[in-house]
């Protein structure tokens, strides 16, 4: 028998986690029928969610055993979910993927016929649209992916995600990467392996709403440049020079003002210059500070996440509350 562990973070999914279950056991079904050998698992992280999703877990978990699921004690994020997941599935192959079912469990079948044969170590997909999305967040995704693959030495495929079916020994490198400040797709292609991408259109989500706003993307593509990426500490080598060229400029216009006795016209521009490398020097002090900041936060060594509740606990505790009652 061969397993693939199919890893779900869940953050808040309450209106669209019944679909996703009702779809990915169609879909485990129809391969199991394809591929007698196969066994699946379905691992739920359930990132500190408000609403009702640990309940609709609990209840998946009791009629299904192959159901499973990790409850965080809060919201770790996104990172720390899939973390999480690939940390304690238990597949010879492990799929990463949504619940709101943006990530088509149609295109599992597919995937697994690019890695079964060993061609592949890990087949992903690749939108080629941002249907759905507006100009302002798919213009700024498009410039993220330009500068990370100019300042970093790991290329990040432009609309690749984090939907990927992977062989064990892939995810087993992914773990060995045990850093705080994590940025998967950069973890991905870091690592290495063979993939294969499959293009597709975006697909909107049937249900619900997606916790990512625009502010918390921006935060995220700031952790991936500077978790796979030295460059913007050149940054400040490099307007340190500019600015030192403007201002010897300055300096000798400022002096030829001077001599005329324009000595209004040379307080106004000592003060722009005063600016010009006040801000320059906070600027570059702010970048090397989210670099020391990053290395403060690894020195703790602290957790990635902690666990409140599995379904082993919850199963436990069911079984205890019935022979009680």
């Amino acid at each position: 028998m061969k397993l693939i562990s199919i890893v779900v973070p869940c953050y808040n999914e309450q209106e669209v986690l019944p679909l996703f279950y009702e779809e990915i056991q169609k879909i485990m079904q129809q391969m199991k029928d394809e591929h007698p050998e196969l066994a699946f698992e379905l691992v739920f992280i359930d990132d500190g969610s408000r609403d009702k999703t640990l309940t609709l877990l609990r209840e998946m978990a009791l009629k299904d055993e192959r159901v499973r699921y990790i409850s965080f004690s809060r919201n770790f994020g996104k990172e720390a979910g899939m973390f999480a997941g690939l940390e304690n599935s238990r597949g010879d192959y492990v799929v990463v993927m949504d619940a709101d079912l943006q990530h088509p469990p149609a295109f599992l079948p597919k995937m697994y016929n690019f890695v079964k044969d060993g061609e592949y170590d890990c087949a992903t997909t690749r939108r080629v649209s941002r249907k759905g999305e507006s100009k302002v967040r798919s213009a700024f995704a498009r410039l993220f992916y330009k500068i990370m693959n100019q300042i970093s030495q790991t290329e990040i495929v432009d609309g690749a995600q984090d939907f990927r079916f992977m062989t064990r020994q892939m995810v087993n490198a992914i773990l060995d990467m045990k850093e705080y400040n994590r940025f998967s797709k950069g973890i991905f292609s870091w690592v290495g392996f063979k993939t294969r991408y499959i293009e597709y259109e975006n697909v909107e989500r049937p249900a619900g709403t997606s916790s990512w706003s625009f502010w918390g993307l921006f935060r995220y593509s700031l952790e991936g440049i500077m978790a796979f990426s030295t460059a913007p500490l050149m940054i400040g080598v490099i307007l340190g020079i500019i600015a030192c060229i403007i201002g010897l400029i300055l300096l000798i216009v400022w002096i030829v003002q001077a001599v005329d006795g324009d000595v209004m016209r040379w307080q106004t521009g000592l003060m722009c210059a005063l600016f010009l490398i006040g801000g320059l020097q906070m600027f570059c002090t702010g970048v090397a500070s989210q670099y020391l900041a990053k290395t403060y936060m690894e020195s703790k060594h602290r957790p990635i996440y902690l666990m409140r509740e599995n379904e082993e606990i919850y199963r436990a505790r069911h079984q205890a509350e019935i022979q009680e009652n």
